[in-house]
C-alpha cells in the first residue's frame, strides 16, 4: 500500500477531537526538523521529524476546565506560553510523522474531556482495625524475643 499514510492530512482539515470539540487548523503549528539517529546520507538531507505545536491555552474551541485538565496531563510538554508541543520522529516519512503527531494530540485532549470522580474517603471498618492491630503486637512480640537476655549481675555498675 503505498503511500503508507494517509492523504487527509495534505488537506486543510479540521481536526475533530469529538462531537463538542473541532480545533481548527490555524490553531496548529508544525515545523518539520531534521531526525536523528540511524538512516544513513538521508537523514542529512531530509526533515522527517515533525514539531506539532497547539496553542492550547489561546484556543477558543476548547472549555477552560479541559484547559485545566489538559496542563495537568501534559506535564513539561505545556510551555510557559500555554502550548503543547509535541514531538514525532518515529518513522522516516514526514507525513507519517505529521498524522502521529495529530493522533497524539487528539488522544491527549480526549484524555483531558474525561472528568475523573472524586475519591470518597472511607474510614477502615472495626474488624480491619483489630486484625491490624493484632498483626502489630504479633510483630512486637517476635521483635522483643530476638533482644539478648541480661544477667542480673550484668545490670551491677
Amino acid at each position: 500500500m503505498w503511500p503508507p499514510f494517509s492523504l487527509n492530512i495534505f488537506l486543510n482539515v479540521m481536526l475533530k477531537i469529538n462531537e463538542n470539540i473541532t480545533i481548527e487548523d490555524w490553531e496548529l503549528v508544525e515545523s518539520f526538523v531534521r531526525s536523528s539517529g540511524p538512516g544513513g546520507q538521508n537523514v542529512n538531507k531530509v526533515s522527517s521529524a515533525v514539531e506539532l505545536r497547539f496553542e492550547a491555552l489561546r484556543s477558543p474551541n476548547l472549555p477552560t476546565q479541559v484547559k485545566v485538565r489538559l496542563k495537568k496531563i501534559v506535564g513539561r510538554r505545556w510551555t510557559n506560553e500555554g502550548a503543547i508541543v509535541i514531538q514525532v520522529e518515529e518513522t522516516r516519512y514526514q507525513a507519517r510523522n505529521r498524522e502521529i503527531a495529530r493522533k497524539r494530540l487528539k488522544e491527549l485532549i480526549l484524555k483531558a474531556t474525561i472528568v475523573q470522580k472524586k475519591r470518597i474517603a472511607t474510614k477502615p471498618t472495626a474488624s480491619s482495625q483489630r486484625r491490624r492491630i493484632k498483626s502489630k503486637k504479633q510483630r512486637g512480640e517476635i521483635k522483643v524475643g530476638r533482644k539478648t537476655i541480661r544477667k542480673e549481675s550484668d545490670l551491677d555498675f
